[in-house]
């Protein structure tokens, strides 16, 4: 089986593996889903040994047919960008289900949601085509939502529910987007397809590429999030339970920087550039809020929670800026927030 296909799925055929062990033996279900986890980290690992830095180029390509009558392909690979959120997400996963240990109530739900997350971000990292994407990227959705209603603090229900519509939100303007983008290239080459890599070829006009990159700005703005799109967070944080916490702030949250540079810069670019100024204003405000909230901050998870609002800020600044620097200074940045976020959520 190809190396990103069994990275991603692994956790999924361990989840049903749990799926089969009976719910009272609880203490097999919770090493069965570590090792399991373990095991997906371990087999990322050669992705970093063999990973080519002298190219450009989409790597560990793979390409089947799912649904060709609408142009819908299982596509996935990964570059420079990519590369280490894989490596962040199978690294803190494992330090995540660890961390869970403690947890007794539906322990075999809880942790089929762990595995079943798992699979979810690591898809969104890796998905070529725009289709798999957005399944990737609602299925995470789910088991997030789920380990914070169920297993979550006094709140849970309302901070699941505002996660849950926040993120909805964002994503149905994400999706009308993409199916724009789906007829547009049809228009242009008369093929029907969700290719990203041809996305990319489009040439869109600046009226255009203004409301579809707003549509795309929206959904990944509250995913950050961006001020003032951030409020889901400190209640989603702080209600979550820590293994929960830690992945919302080690990875889920990166998925909105990520999906500015895989997305909006490279197939709005003009009006990427021609919004700079709102970007970049929106982050300087997050930057200085997120910091002065969390200086006064008595719970530990509310100011991981504002810091991170400041922190992403940086990077979203970095990579407005428009020039390597920028760019590759936000990214080394996510990798950090990630690593640091998810020491201080435990």
């Amino acid at each position: 089986m190809p190396i990103l296909t069994l990275i991603t799925f692994l956790p999924i055929i361990g989840a049903l593996f749990i799926l089969s062990i009976d719910s009272k033996r609880s203490e097999l279900i919770r090493v069965t889903a570590l090792l399991v986890s373990i095991v997906v980290f371990f087999i990322s690992l050669p992705l970093y040994v063999t990973f080519d830095a002298h190219t450009y180029e989409m790597q560990f390509v793979e390409k089947l047919q799912w649904i060709p009558s609408f142009g819908i392909h299982y596509h996935v690979g990964i570059d420079g960008i990519s590369l280490f959120l894989i490596l962040l997400t199978t690294f803190i996963t494992p330090i995540s289900i660890l961390a869970s240990w403690h947890i007794v109530r539906h322990v075999k739900e809880y942790m089929i949601a762990m595995l079943v997350l798992e699979t979810g971000m690591i898809g969104v990292f890796i998905s070529l085509d725009l289709f798999l994407f957005y399944v990737f990227w609602e299925l995470m959705l789910i088991p997030m939502y789920l380990l914070i209603g169920i297993w979550g603090g006094p709140r849970r229900i309302y901070a699941a529910v505002k996660f849950f519509i926040y993120t909805m939100a964002g994503s149905v303007f994400m999706l009308l987007a993409i199916i724009a983008l789906y007829f547009l290239n049809h228009k242009a080459t008369g093929e029907y397809t969700f290719n990203l890599l041809e996305f990319y070829r489009l040439d869109l006009s600046f009226a255009v590429q203004f409301w579809l990159f707003l549509a795309f700005a929206f959904a990944f703005a509250i995913k950050v999030p961006m001020f003032p799109f951030h409020t889901w967070l400190p209640d989603a944080h702080v209600e979550a339970p820590t293994a929960g916490s830690v992945i919302l702030a080690g990875v889920l949250l990166k998925m909105g920087t990520y999906g500015f540079v895989r997305f909006c810069l490279p197939m709005f670019p003009e009006a990427s550039h021609a919004f700079i100024p709102v970007i970049s204003w929106m982050a300087i405000v997050g930057i200085i809020y997120g910091a002065l909230v969390a200086m006064v901050q008595d719970d530990m998870k509310k100011l991981v929670a504002y810091s991170s609002v400041s922190h992403l800020g940086f990077v979203m600044l970095g990579i407005f800026a428009f020039n390597i620097q920028g760019i590759e200074g936000g990214i080394t940045q996510m990798i950090n927030h990630g690593l640091s976020t998810g020491r201080s959520s435990l």
